[in-house]
């Protein structure tokens, strides 16, 4: 067996980005970011997490009741983090649907019950000079969760982004600049 500690990757810094519904973005990891889409600021020390879940139904044979296939029922990507800077870009994406205004240098918030609010949303996951760039074309605040008032710690926006599939069927892109992407431990 042949390892590889230099395909060793981790998420050591990043960023994550929003931008209005049918924003082209990049397709490559070294390409800047369109100027219409926002870096949504200081992400928690959590990080970013990608769930992929699939959902099966089991096809039982009539002979012994044995499982003879699986079918895909239901499947869903997710990215979920944390948002520990406060800035219009993450109140609007934690209130869905509210807008910021502000006049003469003071700010409301019309906090509207929430309805749909698809965009365009990205992540730049960066280990030294290795660059992972996820584009999801079709998104949306799936899940938030609860904001806590504390003088001992920043006020957080949690907040789960669902990627929807386009007319491809594609939900997400990931690009990257990592040699070891393009190469298969020897056997």
């Amino acid at each position: 067996m042949s390892l590889n500690a230099n395909a060793v990757r981790v998420a050591l810094s990043g960023a994550a980005y929003v931008g209005p519904p049918n924003t082209t973005g990049p397709t490559d990891a070294d390409t800047a970011w369109p100027a219409t889409v926002t870096d949504i600021g200081w992400i928690s020390d959590d990080g970013i997490t990608e769930s992929n879940t699939v959902d099966t139904t089991e096809i039982k044979g009539w002979q012994g009741g044995q499982t003879v296939r699986k079918v895909i029922s239901s499947s869903e990507m997710t990215f979920q983090f944390t948002a520990i800077e406060t800035s219009k870009t993450v109140l609007e994406l934690y209130h869905k649907g509210a807008k910021v205004e502000t006049t003469n240098g003071k700010s409301v918030l019309a906090i509207k019950a929430p309805g749909p609010d698809r965009r365009f949303f990205g992540f730049d996951v960066i280990d030294g000079n290795s660059h992972v760039r996820i584009v999801i074309p079709d998104g949306e605040v799936s899940e938030t969760g609860d904001i806590t008032y504390k003088g001992d710690e920043a006020i957080a926006y949690e907040l789960t982004i669902t990627a929807y599939p386009g007319a491809d069927g594609i939900i997400a892109y990931k690009y990257s600049n990592d040699p070891a992407w393009d190469s298969t431990p020897a056997a």
